[in-house]
Parts: C-alpha cells; sequence; structure tokens
C-alpha cells in the first residue's frame, strides 16, 4: 500500500490532534518548506528518519528504448534519499 498525502492528512486528524483543515495546512506546509529547501540547492535531515540530498548529474549517454538509439542525456539535479539507522533498523525487523 501506498502512503498518499491525504493518508498522511487523514492520520494526522484521527489523532484528534488538528482539526481536518488543519490537517491539510500542517501537511502542505511541511511539504512546501521541504519542496522550497530542495529546490534551493540544501539538505533536508529529519532526525529518526532520513536525509535528502540535492545531487548534480553529469551529461551522460543513453539510449532511446523504443528506437534503440543513442543520445546523451543533459545534466540534471535529482533528489536522493538516504535513510536513517533508526529507520534501517525499524525496516529490516520487519522481516
Amino acid at each position: 500500500m501506498t502512503l498518499t498525502k491525504a493518508d498522511l492528512v487523514n492520520r494526522i486528524y484521527e489523532k484528534e490532534i488538528l482539526t481536518k483543515a488543519d490537517s491539510i495546512k500542517a501537511v502542505e506546509n511541511f511539504l512546501e518548506i521541504i519542496k522550497h529547501t530542495l529546490e534551493q540547492g540544501d539538505n533536508v535531515l529529519i532526525s529518526g528518519f532520513g536525509k535528502f540530498t540535492v545531487k548534480d548529474k553529469k551529461q551522460r549517454r543513453g539510449r532511446n528504448p523504443h528506437t534503440g538509439k543513442d543520445l546523451m542525456l543533459a545534466p540534471r539535479r535529482v533528489v536522493t534519499f538516504r535513510p536513517s539507522g533508526v529507520l534501517r533498523e525499524k525496516i529490516n525487523k520487519k522481516r
């Protein structure tokens, strides 16, 4: 099952901490802060969860899977995620 933004809002609302409208605002604001920080090229570190990092990818050779033709992929920026040790342990315990 995939956890969606709507699921996050509902889980916060179910805890009876915030109203539904405030839950929506909280999730939206939280995600906007993360997006803005990453757009600036800064990292986002959430203790006990993990670290989002922006990395620059160089131009590289690729291939169009439909035609099989070689092409050059433009340089780009990508977001990577590295889970914290705490999260990694919890995920591996569930096995």
